[in-house]
């Protein structure tokens, strides 16, 4: 595999910005690692989504993503997104058009990736698991699989919470629009046209449990392909590493 630190010009953001790459290798002599052929169509990619207080590296940082994307031979995608919630910023920069207009182009260029939607995912925790829902929820043609950890899926919490009101005064100028809502682009979404969704949390003591347990329902509800995943964890890493394998293994592969 191939680990790589990318910083770029984003014409959306207006501005350089990075995102870290791991990237399928076909090797003959490294030893433990079996030579994967490139597949015709490029690497299937996974674009993977950070959280509210990590940046483009967290997952590389606190993962083995990189093993596992190895086994599987998947190209993983990790782009920086601030604390935006995957949203244009009123007063800030356009994260949500450079995360699901400009990147995907942006890689395209870059790295031999499928172009395919059915080799394409996203998937991300908390901040990451509401974007990579977002995307899903919003463009459903693009992806053949969504995978949600620990999410901030409801961000009606935010708004009862004083102490992240400036969260949504950053990224939403204040109230979130209805339009941002996950329970609002499920009601508006065709479900057959919505690719098999994977929703998971911790058990423990996550507050974004019960929220995630009531998006998981509303989606099967409507006739959506949905897996749960509720295991003993909180909302951190030891939780998010053991789960990001299962995630890989799940993910619908042509």
């Amino acid at each position: 595999m191939a680990l790589l630190d990318v910083d770029l010009f984003s014409e959306s953001l207006e501005m350089g910005t990075s995102l870290s790459v791991v990237l399928p290798q076909s090797t003959r002599a490294q030893i433990g690692v079996p030579p994967v052929p490139v597949p015709e169509h490029g690497w299937p990619v996974m674009f993977l989504l950070h959280g509210l207080s990590d940046d483009h590296t967290a997952w590389v940082r606190y993962t083995a993503i990189e093993r596992h994307a190895r086994a599987a031979g998947l190209a993983v995608v990790m782009p920086a997104a601030g604390r935006s919630f995957y949203s244009d910023e009123p007063r800030g920069q356009r994260w949500w058009s450079w995360i699901s207009e400009e990147l995907p182009q942006r890689v395209a260029e870059m790295f031999r990736l499928s172009q395919r939607p059915e080799d394409t995912y996203v998937a991300g925790l908390s901040m990451g698991g509401y974007g990579a829902l977002k995307l899903g929820l919003t463009h459903p043609e693009r992806f053949a699989g969504v995978a949600s950890l620990s999410g901030a899926v409801d961000l009606s919490q935010l708004e009862s919470r004083p102490e992240r009101r400036d969260i949504l005064e950053n990224a939403f100028g204040g109230s979130v629009p209805q339009e941002a809502m996950l329970q609002h682009l499920l009601e508006q979404v065709d479900p057959a046209t919505v690719p098999p969704l994977y929703i998971g949390c911790g058990t423990d003591e996550d507050r974004l449990l019960p929220v995630n347990e009531l998006l998981a329902a509303r989606a099967a509800e409507r006739g959506i392909d949905v897996t749960t995943d509720f295991r003993p964890g909180d909302h951190e890493w030891g939780l998010w590493d053991a789960v990001i394998p299962d995630v890989i293994a799940w993910l619908p592969r042509s």
